[in-house]
């Protein structure tokens, strides 16, 4: 069981659900250390004061905050627990909306929220069957390490998990990136869905989406240990310039049913007759339909 982050409560309306919070995420990246090239000793952050010029052990250390030139005010971790809001003990729900009316780039990490003790057994499965049976999510405000921020409570199997949001104001415009403004044909747009439809699965277990970059630099660990020589790195493919954007659409769906093992002479122009399902009451209808207007954004079966 993952360590404790937090520990308070879910405000569920006049409903009180003590929980702890733990991370739902593991990090399996490698970590490096800093060192001397040249003796290859440690090389570490101390921290000293300015005014005494010398390393301050952890205990020494607390916050503070420089409201002016030189005016500091402490803020010790116990004032920072016992702040004058009713989110610094309890993660509040504030309403329940559809998943899908949140922009993912508002969401953050995620917390798997452990029902504490038996006293929360009975609200915590209250909660997470109610989520379930409404398809919504809720919105809660919460505060941590002296700040308030906006949470997310969604299910995932049996667990409900909270994850961070960014308030609005963190969000920058679009606009600030200047999404270009070219014109692209309808046929290109059909390219386009063709190659997502070759290119769709319904999960993403496999190969292509595990981590290459931690193997890759296992190996090379495991070489330099062993004083053998590096694994030479693969050439990459130079990516062409794009002169006729169909042309490559084609051939990306081509390549992307040989991959999967599937034909690869469909052409990308040919995807608008192929579809155009209607009801089952109206096949021979929707079949005539077909054949003189093809259906414009649906997809091959």
């Amino acid at each position: 069981m993952p360590r404790t982050i937090w520990s308070g409560a879910i405000s569920f309306g006049l409903v009180t659900i003590p929980i702890h919070v733990a991370s739902a995420t593991e990090n399996h990246s490698i970590q490096f250390h800093q060192y001397h090239l040249e003796d290859m000793g440690r090389v570490r952050v101390r921290k000293v004061c300015d005014l005494e010029d010398r390393e301050i052990p952890q205990s020494e250390i607390g916050k503070g905050y420089e409201y002016a030139k030189d005016q500091i005010v402490a803020i010790s971790d116990a004032e920072l627990q016992d702040l004058p809001l009713p989110t610094a003990k309890a993660i509040e729900i504030q309403a329940f909306v559809p998943l899908e009316s949140i922009d993912p780039i508002r969401i953050a990490e995620g917390y798997y929220l452990v029902p504490d003790g038996q006293v929360a057994a009975k609200p915590y499965k209250l909660l997470r069957q109610a989520l379930d049976r409404s398809s919504k999510v809720a919105i809660a405000k919460y505060a941590w390490s002296g700040r308030e921020r906006l949470g997310l409570l969604r299910l995932r199997e049996d667990a409900i998990v909270l994850h961070a949001m960014r308030w609005p104001d963190e969000i920058r415009d679009p606009a600030a990136v200047d999404p270009p403004h070219e014109q692209v044909s309808e046929e290109e747009i059909e390219g386009a869905l063709a190659l997502m439809e070759s290119m769709s699965r319904d999960d993403l277990d496999g190969p292509e989406f595990e981590d290459t970059y931690t193997d890759a630099l296992a190996k090379i660990i495991e070489s330099k240990r062993e004083d053998k020589p590096l694994p030479e790195a693969p050439e990459p493919e130079q990516p062409g310039k794009v002169l006729d954007l169909m042309a490559a659409l084609t051939e990306s769906v081509q390549q992307a049913k040989a991959s999967r093992g599937e034909d690869a002479d469909a052409d990308v122009h040919e995807m608008p007759k192929k579809t155009a399902k209607k009801q089952p009451a109206k096949k021979t209808a929707a079949k005539k339909t077909a054949k003189k207007t093809p259906a414009r954004g649906s997809r091959s079966a």
